[in-house]
């Protein structure tokens, strides 16, 4: 047991450099605790050790008694002690990370001498949840049916979303937000017993590693922020790219793909071509959807949308979405009464924990600027642009949140030591100018750019140059320059025996 001076000492490191969150001088219970690693139960977490540590409910009142459970794994490192420990998130905001520690399994470098630590951070996952009761407003309604009655009730949803993630998360709810977990991982910092902490934090995670780094300078080593969100502007505006983002994947990437490949999709030989052939199935499908064989649900054009979305986070789904796409433009050219079998296995799934956590995070995080007025003109405007995503407005129901009243810092990079930046041009989901704009406003950043490459996800996913330089960082301590390039990877080729066994990534929906 730690003697009453060293708890004393870090009570003070904990609150230090946060006011409105947590006085020193209040007693913090949970700095005294241990976390009991054991093998992972769970299929998906084989040869991970799993542990759970509890924190404050609220970091204001520490000392209240409500706390929270925080679910976390530990892949050990193979040259026998760690000398240090990096975390791990995986995005969203929402995104169960526990199972993130196993992609690095094979990067020999990394797992040599490190702790590779996977979070289920407040609110999903293993941890304490939110939930929203089950319900996704998103799929209650073509959004692109902009007649009036129509988009009443897509709006309608959004405030019933926001009404039924607060009430059915209560006051927990509130408390799920950016300046909350950073306090819960500098908490894990100190049970891990580190001075400081490495971080890879992909998508959303590149939001939460930044924000830490803004909180506590001082405990940062080495952070890797790979597929960068704007970290310095709003949820606000970072979810308002979407539609640019994805409309450019889809074009660029997407589409001229499937029509290379004419021979197996029959969808067309260019890429306009196979635009219309999914304007074309999506219109039959949203004024007659197919029914999935064995009572599955239906397959209509919000879902086709959604599959298509999903797919453009990385080159490996795209034979999968081509194949689907091709499936259901037979199926619709046909008549036929159900949909392929293959609709069904190519459903994204959206776990309620996630969901719940995701607007927790976006709506108390943000002090969102839109009405119904100005939300259906915005739709309209991205819609007309960017059809493939740019009517779907994801944090629609900030609109209608009862925001707690919380002033997160700017994150500025002031007094932190270099991050490192990873990010594909053609990123769908965090645009390379959102990236771009972080990298000039927090100060020492380096920003390493992926030509020719729209994957969301970089790092350990294949492309050695980034391996290396990212390996070199955060295991050596080579700061690369403050800006520097690498090639990306091909696109895959759907007729190549192995296409089907390289797994995608597991990064996805939203961010």
């Amino acid at each position: 047991m730690r003697g009453k001076l060293a708890v004393a000492v870090s009570a003070l490191l904990l609150t230090a450099g946060a006011p409105g969150i947590a006085r020193a001088a209040e007693p913090n219970p949970h700095l005294d605790q241990a976390i009991a690693w054991a093998p992972c139960a769970e299929p998906e977490l084989q040869g991970l050790e799993c542990g759970t540590f509890t924190t404050p409910m609220d970091w204001r009142t520490p000392a209240d008694g409500r706390a929270v459970t925080i679910a976390v794994s530990r892949l050990k490192p193979e040259g026998g002690p760690a000398r240090g420990s990096v975390l791990t998130n995986p995005g969203g905001p929402g995104g169960a990370g526990r199972s993130l520690p196993g992609l690095f399994a094979g990067r020999a470098k990394l797992v040599g001498s490190m702790e590779v630590i996977g979070i289920d951070v407040r609110g999903t996952g293993a941890s304490s949840n939110t939930t929203c009761g089950g319900f996704d407003f998103l799929t209650i309604t073509d959004v692109r049916d902009r007649r009036r009655a129509n988009t009443r009730l897509i709006y309608d949803a959004a405030e019933l979303q926001a009404t039924a993630c607060q009430v059915r998360s209560g006051e927990f709810g509130k408390l799920v937000n950016t300046e909350q977990t950073v306090r819960d991982l500098d908490l894990l910092r100190h049970l891990l017993g580190r001075e400081k902490i490495n971080w890879i934090g992909y998508s959303g995670g590149s939001w939460m590693g930044a924000y830490y780094a803004t909180y506590f300078p001082e405990r940062v080593d080495r952070f890797v922020l790979d597929s960068n969100v704007d970290f310095t502007s709003t949820w606000q505006d970072i979810f308002d790219n979407f539609g640019f983002g994805f409309e450019r994947r889809f074009r660029t990437d997407f589409l001229p793909w499937v029509a290379r490949y004419d021979g197996l999709y029959h969808l067309g030989t260019t890429a306009e071509q196979v635009r219309q052939a999914y304007e074309t199935t999506r219109a039959k499908l949203s004024a007659a959807p197919l029914p999935v064989p064995g009572g599955g649900g239906v397959v209509d054009g919000t879902l086709l949308d959604l599959v298509l979305i999903q797919s453009q986070y990385s080159k490996q789904m795209f034979p999968q979405a081509a194949d689907f796409l091709a499936a259901l433009a037979q199926a619709t050219a046909a008549d036929a009464r159900t949909a392929p079998a293959a609709a069904a296995t190519a459903v994204a799934q959206y776990p309620d924990a996630a969901n719940g956590t995701l607007y927790a995070v976006l709506c108390n995080d943000t002090r969102f600027r839109h009405n119904r007025t100005t939300l259906a003109l915005e739709a309209e405007r991205l819609g007309r642009q960017y059809p493939l995503f740019g009517y779907y407005q994801v944090a629609a129901p900030c609109a209608f949140w009862d925001r707690p009243a919380l002033n997160l810092r700017k994150p500025t990079g002031r007094g932190v030591p270099p991050v490192l930046m990873v990010q594909s041009v053609r990123d769908p989901a965090t645009p390379l100018e959102g990236a771009q704009r972080a990298h000039r406003n927090f100060a020492g950043s380096r920003l390493l750019t992926v030509t020719d490459e729209g994957d969301h996800g970089v790092y350990a996913f294949g492309n050695a140059c980034v391996d290396d330089v990212v390996e070199a960082f955060i295991v050596d301590g080579v700061v690369p320059p403050t800006e520097s390039t690498c090639p990306g990877v091909p696109l895959p080729d759907p007729t190549a025996p192995t296409t089907a066994q390289v797994a995608p990534t597991p990064l996805g929906w939203p961010l």
